[in-house]
């Protein structure tokens, strides 16, 4: 196949190469020439497929995720997460990492897109978000009570067949009477965790909303900070220092506060998104002015993030931080891939056949991510 691209943005923070023929072989891409002669399929721009380093497949943007969670059967929440998986690809999202599911249902997933019975994103699953009981995210959790616990945990996730892990180092917004500043997992349980994922290759992201359990977690060797909202100056430092991605998710707490008319969400949850969301903008602000690495990770599944609306998360990177359009897109295809691990997240020969073609200038205007003339994925059509 020949993919001709009036503009090639190839998701590194190049210039982008007008009129250019991307040849595609075996589902990788095979070589990017001067466009000439016949093609199957053109367009005015084209970028490597987007790239979710945080979301939550089960989740269909519930006002109560985990409220649905309880209410719900584990076979319901594994057909919305097929759904969901669907639905991201068809929106351009090509790659995806679930960091937190129950009943290890990310995972079985994971391996059905694997094996061609359903179509969807190529996956990283973290299974359960390993918590402290009763701690954030318990509906989708597995309680730690010990170093040594942590470490039992994360090798049951494993054994399930998790490829990452997610650890809970702080409260947060969605669980009842978890508060998001405070520090939950202890250092002990999160260095012990940690070590142990390493031990095996995983890497291993931290929901981490407060400042100090944002610390612990980057003091114990943590890969990503997920959420981030509360970092100091001193939590900056030591992400640059240990090179840690930061993924701010922005659209979680906008998509909550932007419903709130509605009237259907938990009022818990709405007080407390209300209560970061101002300091989380200049922190992360901060942060990445700063120099520290931003990834792509939109929180999907969240109370009315949908997985189909990841162009969103792109959008804020580019409205909300200051970034310019073509560094919004980079974040979430190179960085975010980059974190994940699974390719480069890049158009460049020998990478998998991940494109999005655009009606639109993508590294002008952002906005022309909302709706993709066509999406490849492996150079296959979705």
């Amino acid at each position: 196949m020949i993919v001709r691209a009036g503009l090639l943005y190839d998701g590194t923070l190049e210039p982008p190469r007008q009129n250019v023929d991307i040849v595609i072989e075996k589902g990788r891409v095979a070589e990017l020439r001067a466009a000439g002669g016949a093609c199957d399929l053109e367009a005015t721009s084209v970028t490597p497929g987007l790239v979710n380093a945080h979301a939550h497949l089960e989740g269909s943007g519930e006002p109560d995720l985990m409220g649905m969670i309880k209410a719900t059967t584990p076979n319901q929440r594994l057909l919305r997460a097929v759904e969901n998986a669907r639905k991201s690809v068809k929106a351009g999202v090509t790659t995806i990492r679930d960091v937190g599911s129950s009943n290890h249902i990310a995972a079985d997933v994971r391996d059905a897109i694997e094996e061609g019975r359903v179509p969807g994103p190529r996956m990283r699953a973290s299974g359960a978000v390993l918590c402290m009981t009763g701690g954030h995210g318990w509906p989708i959790g597995r309680a730690v009570d010990s170093p040594w616990d942590a470490r039992k945990a994360v090798r049951e996730q494993m054994w399930e067949g998790a490829d990452c892990i997610k650890l809970i180092a702080t409260g947060g917004v969605l669980t009842k009477g978890a508060v998001p500043g405070n520090a939950q997992l202890t250092p002990d349980e999160l260095s012990a965790a940690i070590e142990e994922a390493h031990r095996h290759g995983l890497r291993v992201a931290a929901h981490a909303i407060g400042t100090e359990g944002i610390k612990n977690a980057l003091r114990a060797g943590i890969d990503s900070i997920e959420h981030g909202s509360l970092l100091d100056d001193e939590a900056i430092d030591l992400l640059k220092s240990r090179n840690v991605y930061l993924v701010p998710t922005l659209c979680a707490p906008t998509c909550i506060l932007a419903n709130i008319e509605r009237g259907e969400q938990p009022k818990f949850v709405v007080d407390k998104a209300r209560s970061v969301n101002e300091a989380m903008l200049a922190n992360i602000r901060r942060a990445y002015d700063g120099g520290v690495r931003i990834a792509g990770g939109s929180d999907a599944g969240t109370p009315y993030n949908y997985h189909e609306n990841y162009a969103l998360e792109v959008e804020l990177m580019w409205s909300l931080l200051g970034m310019t359009a073509q560094q919004a897109l980079h974040a979430a295809t190179n960085v975010a891939a980059e974190l994940i691990g699974l390719h480069k997240g890049i158009l460049a020969i020998g990478e998998p056949a991940d494109l999005l073609l655009l009606r639109g200038d993508a590294g002008a205007d952002v906005r022309a991510l909302r709706e993709p003339q066509l999406v490849l994925k492996n150079g296959l059509i979705q």
